[in-house]
């Protein structure tokens, strides 16, 4: 392919954003950390810098060699970027007065660039940085500022390096996708060829050549990634795909039975494990979060090597393993801070000797449900909210005892079918519930109740990168809390959490 985007990744918290931007606009993007940039540049058409916690004055700096890159690829540097070549380049950057966080406007836009067609005085930016551009570098050319930035956009006279100082990637640049399209199009001449069509024909030819006539042992969950899996090796590898569902015991009520009814006319070989005793006992006594997530993920190893030896001569394990998880698990190929471990993210232990191929691992959720219909998938399997791998397990704070399980599972299930009553679920991206750690004083009847306080997580979303609470109905939640209250043994207070992430994550744990 001709037409990559390379993202050079500075540690930002939006480096994964601008590659759903790119990708929104059906055009491929790979991220790169600053010090590991690829050897061979051909298949790439142009360049982003993303932006970074440090400062470009700080002496652990990044300061990367863009020798091979600059005047051969055209660059956008970002934020950080913008300040890297101001700073190292024979331009200046000094503090800012007061930090530069949150939305402004662009007063004033230079005529006739083309960074910057169809995008108007006064469009709405996002900013975040505490550094400002005083003197920009040799050759720089002023594009646009905003009443508190002066070099808000600079372009280099003789060559294709565009710089701005805000980020186009988030929501709140309200013509970011414009002018990531001015420059990905217009100046570099990326074309727009990366479709859900273009990544089934690319992917069944990739599998086929690296699985050959191998045997293949899938982990389905009854989620949109690891369907789309199977349905994607199945269409490369036919009879030679096994796929698995286990019961860990922690599933949402009856969904061990209701996810094999699912997959029956899919033409998919599954075979279910009921295992929810071994994962209770693993998890017996366990409270920390990583803890937890560890010892689910070691006992699915152990459950699926046992499974896989069923297998005669079986070589790879597959799994649904999907962006956002790589990205919170292992900074996303570059130095961004680690939040979170997932259960099918870091390879496999030396005893199982199964070779790992993910299908989906560059892919965002909401590319992989683009997927999924091109697949043919029934849009009501696509349409499934997330559910966590670790199921619910992280969202019982806590250890974990099968009285929890029973709690939650009955809190969960009054809560999603509700939402499904009052046509509510396919305006919500994720929804679950959580029991908390905690035990509240209540009164049923004449008589005072010390009992569990569960949460109920509603949030809309694209990706699962950012979030938002969705405002349901408050009537929706009156009958919901009265519900659990009155049929849930052992619960009597219901709360809403009304967190975004960021700062919050959608998970509590």
């Amino acid at each position: 392919m001709q037409n990559n985007v390379l993202i050079l990744d500075f540690g930002s918290q939006y480096t994964q954003l601008i590659a759903r931007r790119v990708r929104e606009l059906n055009i491929y993007c790979e991220i790169y950390p600053y010090h590991k940039i690829p050897e061979d540049l051909s298949g790439f058409k142009a360049v982003i810098l993303s932006g970074s916690p440090f400062s470009v004055r700080a002496e652990d700096a990044p300061h990367p060699d863009l020798s091979q890159i600059r005047g051969k690829l055209p660059i956008l540097a970002v934020c950080y970027g913008a300040q890297y070549f101001a700073h190292f380049h024979g331009g200046k950057v000094e503090p800012s007065d007061t930090r530069e966080y949150g939305r402004a406007n662009l007063t004033v836009i230079k005529d006739a660039e083309p960074l910057f067609e169809n995008i108007k005085e006064n469009s709405q930016v996002w900013m975040s940085h505490s550094d400002s551009i005083i003197r920009l570098p040799e050759n720089g050319v002023r594009l646009a500022s905003t009443s508190d930035v002066l070099n808000a956009a600079y372009r280099i006279e003789g060559e294709q390096t565009f710089a701005i100082q805000f980020h186009p990637e988030v929501y709140h640049s309200t013509d970011g996708k414009q002018l990531l399209e001015n420059f990905l199009i217009k100046i570099a001449g990326t074309k727009a060829t990366w479709t859900p069509g273009k990544f089934v024909d690319l992917t069944v030819s990739e599998l086929k050549e690296k699985v050959g006539d191998d045997k293949v042992v899938l982990g389905l969950s009854g989620g949109v990634d690891s369907t789309v899996a199977a349905v994607l090796l199945h269409k490369a590898i036919g009879k030679n795909l096994y796929c698995i569902f286990v019961n860990n015991g922690l599933l949402r009520k009856n969904e061990f039975e209701s996810v094999l009814d699912q997959y029956k006319d899919m033409g998919l070989n599954v075979k279910g494990v009921d295992a929810s005793a071994r994962f209770l006992d693993a998890l017996k006594g366990l409270s920390d979060p990583e803890e937890k997530r560890k010892a689910i993920g070691n006992t699915f190893i152990e459950v699926f090597d046992d499974e896989a030896h069923e297998i005669k001569d079986v070589v790879y394990l597959a799994q649904g393993t999907i962006y956002p998880d790589v990205i919170e698990s292992v900074s996303v190929n570059g130095p961004s801070v680690t939040i979170k471990s997932h259960h099918n993210v870091g390879g496999l232990p030396d005893f199982m000797k199964l070779k790992i191929v993910e299908p989906l691992r560059m892919l965002f959720k909401d590319e992989v449900r683009r997927v999924g219909k091109e697949l043919g998938i029934d849009k009501e399997l696509l349409g499934r909210h997330p559910f966590p791998g670790p199921g619910l397990a992280i969202r019982i704070l806590g250890d974990i005892t099968e009285e929890k399980v029973r709690i939650l599972q009955e809190v969960d299930h009054i809560f999603i079918q509700g939402l499904r009553d009052w046509m509510l679920y396919d305006k919500v991206w994720q929804a679950g519930a959580i029991l908390l750690p905690i035990q509240s004083v209540g009164v049923m009847g004449d008589e005072r109740t010390y009992e569990q306080v569960v949460a109920l997580r509603a949030v809309e979303s694209t990706d699962g990168m950012t979030a938002d609470w969705v405002n349901l109905p408050y009537e929706f939640l009156q009958k919901t809390s009265n519900t659990i209250i009155n049929r849930v043994k052992g619960v009597n207070r219901v709360v809403y959490d009304i967190s975004s992430k960021p700062p919050a994550t959608i998970e509590w744990e």
